[in-house]
């Protein structure tokens, strides 16, 4: 066989197993969590909404 070549019986024959293919996705929802988060802190949201603009500003500063 030369460069590029294949065989055509090879590719005759490939059967694929849909059920082995559903079996192996990936379920997002499998550990899915209904819960609740709470976060405590000392900062403003003006102090917070500073700290992601600096974020940004420098991010821009080093591009």
């Amino acid at each position: 066989m030369g460069f590029g070549s294949y065989d055509e019986s090879e590719q005759q024959h490939q059967n694929r197993n849909t059920e082995d293919d559903e079996d192996a996705a990936v379920n997002v929802h499998q550990n899915d969590h209904d819960g609740s988060i709470t976060v405590e802190s000392d900062a403003s949201t003006d102090d917070l909404l500073g700290q992601l603009q600096e974020i940004k500003d420098s991010k821009q500063d080093d591009e």
